[in-house]
């Protein structure tokens, strides 16, 4: 057998070959939804993505022999370790073969680096914040995943738990269609909810995207605060986020919610464009392009990204006029099904409300951790 072995990736081909791994592990499955190269090199510059003003990075890449066989990401993330004081290490963009050596190789390398480092907790998979795409999927895999979801082989999961993690918390997806039951329920609480209250619903400027989403950070950074793994989003992050949303959101799709001239809530539906992404292969560019603008209307579903309302509205019934805003402008433009994604299993109050307007689980996701020991004295790490 080849001799496995690991090395921090640079730049140049090892970077292609870190970026290009995917494309062996999903080879021949249906579900897999290729990602934008072009989007995955952006997200990794440290130059360019905002997320590197309070984290730091490392990529390694697993071979035996001369063949790559797995793939990984340290992370640590300052904002989220001094918010929650804790002292993680996350690991993410995480792919390897079906190979018990290999993931054990990698995780063990991440937990080394993140030792040298302080950290006491190893976690994830998170690529690369809590803001970003996280977890693994657990349970539905006959589908494809909505857009900015994750998607893995199940044996991930078996690999994760053989290498002696645990459990930190599972999320939730939950699917409603046209034929939900709830409608004209929901059509009551909203017209009780407007007789009662004077809040008015307007559409995001997306021509103004900086100031929009400053406002939208603000919101869910107030509205999601207490939420475990819950990482504010800073400006620049959140305007980041913004520009490469523009060039794919729907702008009838971004709600806010105003009382007295001041945003205190939103609503941001993203139509799915991994249903069209998938045959590009991963490729914008040459032709790409044409194909994403060809084909954008025959999007059939949305993914109800974020929904954030300010604590001191949260139980005005603020969020149902959200809703039904943003259902009836997505059917009225022809979305036949709608994915609300991720929510925390014990976010008991945001799950309910969601069965409440027609929502059913139909995947679920877990993010694993494992408690690290200290280095001793001396013991070193050639990887890192």
């Amino acid at each position: 057998m080849n001799n496995l072995t690991i090395k921090q990736v640079e730049a140049g081909r090892e970077l292609r070959d870190f970026i290009s791994f995917p494309w062996r592990i999903y080879q021949g499955d249906p579900n897999w939804v290729p990602p934008l190269r072009l989007e995955i090199k952006e997200k990794l510059n440290r130059q360019k993505n905002p997320f590197f003003e309070h984290a730091e990075m490392a990529l390694f890449l697993a071979r035996r022999g001369k063949e790559p066989a797995g793939r990984i990401a340290a992370i640590i993330d300052f904002n989220h370790n001094e918010y929650h004081k804790e002292k993680v290490v996350f690991f993410g963009l995480y792919e390897s073969l079906n190979d018990e050596e290999v993931a054990r190789l990698l995780l063990e390398t991440v937990m080394a680096w993140g030792k040298k480092r302080g950290m006491e907790i190893l976690r994830g998979p998170v690529s690369l914040s809590m803001n970003d795409e996280c977890a693994f999927l657990l349970d539905g895999f006959d589908q494809p995943p909505a857009i900015m979801m994750p998607y893995n082989p199940p044996y991930y999961i078996d690999l994760m738990e053989k290498c002696g993690l645990t459990k930190a918390r599972d999320l939730l997806a939950f699917f409603m269609d046209r034929s939900h039951k709830t409608r004209e329920k929901v059509k009551e609480v909203v017209a009780k909810v407007k007789q009662a209250t004077s809040f008015q619903m307007r559409t995001a400027n997306l021509k103004n995207m900086s100031s929009e989403a400053r406002k939208i950070a603000y919101i869910y950074n107030q509205s999601w605060a207490n939420n475990w793994g819950f990482v504010p989003w800073t400006d620049k992050e959140m305007e980041f986020m913004g520009k490469n949303l523009k060039a794919f959101a729907d702008p009838d799709l971004v709600i806010f919610a105003m009382h007295d001239g001041q945003e205190i809530g939103f609503a941001l539906g993203l139509p799915n464009y991994n249903e069209i992404t998938k045959s590009l292969n991963g490729r914008l560019f040459p032709f790409g392009i044409f194909k994403l603008l060809l084909n954008r209307r025959k999007i059939t579903g949305l993914r109800a990204m974020v929904f954030g309302v300010l604590p001191r509205y949260q139980r005005t019934g603020v969020s149902y006029l959200l809703y039904d805003e943003l259902e009836t402008r997505a059917q009225a433009k022809g979305y036949q099904w709608a994915e609300t994604s991720w929510q925390l299993e014990d976010n008991k109050a945001i799950n309910s409300f969601t069965a409440s307007i027609g929502g059913r689980i139909y995947k679920k996701y877990r993010i694993y951790e494992k408690k690290l020991i200290q280095l001793n004295q001396g013991e070193k790490n050639e990887n890192i």
